[in-house]
């Protein structure tokens, strides 16, 4: 069972109306093996936080390379720069205030799922899984696996997609000009800031 499973079980959960409260009252010892599991899934949770601040910084700088494109060219890195050093800041501020909220929610999301959707057994079960060395090696494993799967797919699928992106760039600079701006192609191209979440 996934981080991302027990999430969709929550959500799935709260949007029919079914929560424990409302069903058969959960005996302490199935409150405890909730607990464990969410105490086990700690880690995934606050990654959580930290993938929500990465997408708001991450729209934030698509939205601010847009604007850089309007920057002066001789000003263009410099305040990129400024921008990219403004996001980080957000970051810093916003990952820790997720990655608490996360923790606080989680119990009456992912855990009442839990004790709704889970018998005791089932959820020993889980708890066995989640601790067995088989389960740590492939969460060890999966982060190398999808890079690798991410560097196979961009690798395959670069020289279908760069004539798109310059075709994209070639677009993009031509509403630009068109709306007064005066911008290249080639500029348009260089002149946002990377658009990767802030390393954590």
């Amino acid at each position: 069972m996934t981080l991302m499973r027990l999430i969709a079980t929550a959500a799935l959960a709260a949007a029919t109306g079914l929560c424990a409260a409302q069903g058969t009252p959960v005996s302490p010892a199935k409150k405890e093996l909730v607990q464990k599991i969410l105490q086990l899934q700690r880690p995934g949770l606050e990654n959580l936080g930290n993938t929500l601040a990465g997408q708001m910084s991450n729209q934030v700088l698509q939205m601010a390379g847009q604007a850089v494109m309007r920057v002066a060219p001789d000003k263009r890195e410099a305040v990129g720069k400024e921008v990219q050093g403004e996001v980080r800041k957000f970051y810093d501020e916003a990952a820790p205030l997720l990655r608490e909220q996360t923790l606080k929610q989680a119990p009456a999301t992912i855990g009442s799922a839990l004790e709704e959707k889970f018998s005791e057994d089932e959820l020993k079960t889980l708890i066995a899984w989640l601790e067995s060395p088989v389960n740590r090696k492939f969460q060890q494993l999966a982060a190398e696996m999808n890079q690798g799967l991410t560097q196979k797919v961009m690798g395959e699928t670069r020289p279908l997609l760069e004539p798109k992106l310059k075709s994209l760039e070639q677009a993009v600079a031509k509403r630009l000009s068109d709306a007064g701006v005066p911008v290249t192609a080639k500029s348009a191209s260089n002149a946002a800031p990377k658009a990767s979440a802030p390393k954590k």
